[in-house]
């Protein structure tokens, strides 16, 4: 990224000026980018987990599989689900509060009797699902941040601090060397006019 400058004082004022914010930002951005990437790690691992969990739920209740024949699909349902949005290192994730099920009566005397376990193991299998797809959502949207935060990270790192720090050394070089020349002129001008004085006196 090319820096626009000119070579005067005014400019390098506010070289300087955007130099120093970016060099006082970059430790934040740094902690952001850091604070998300172990965010990224915790949702991962707990969407692992979830996943494992469900998997040996499913292996535990294959042993009754010809039991859910007699299961009536339409005894529950899901009426709603609540969540709740928490933000991490300022983004918005969001958190299952409670999932809500509508449950159909039925007459324990006409089912059998292992159907209100049955719907339990449902509610169940089903929270897990929806845990797990949140902490999915929420590993996504966290890990877009961080990479957006590295992106920047590297702007700044890389391009834009290296980038200010050079077009205020070349106006200063530049403007020293503009002195320079001035004073010379100055000290030959001087030489002259003494010069002059001696020869009329």
């Amino acid at each position: 990224m090319a820096i626009k400058f000119q070579y005067n004082k005014t400019s390098l004022q506010g070289l300087n000026k955007q130099l120093n914010m970016r060099i006082k930002v970059l430790p934040t951005i740094k902690n952001k980018e850091a604070a998300l990437r172990l965010e990224v790690k915790k949702a991962k691992d707990k969407t692992n987990g979830l996943k494992n969990k469900l998997n040996k739920k499913l292996e535990l209740y294959a042993v009754t599989a010809s039991l859910w024949n007699e299961y009536m699909p339409n005894l529950i349902a899901i009426s709603d689900i609540r969540i709740a949005t928490k933000k991490i290192a300022g983004v918005k994730t969001p958190i299952l509060e409670q999932v809500i099920f509508d449950e159909e009566e039925f007459s324990l005397f006409d089912k059998p009797k292992w159907f209100p376990k049955g719907i339990s193991i449902v509610k169940e299998l089903v929270e897990i699902v929806i845990e797990k797809e949140f902490f999915t959502r929420k590993m996504v949207l966290l890990d877009y941040a961080r990479r957006k935060t590295t992106q920047k990270v590297n702007l700044y790192e890389k391009v834009q601090i290296p980038g200010y720090q050079d077009a205020i050394l070349k106006i200063k070089r530049f403007l020293e060397d503009e002195e320079n020349l001035s004073k010379s002129a100055q000290k030959i001008v001087k030489k002259r006019q003494q010069k002059k004085v001696e020869e009329t006196t």
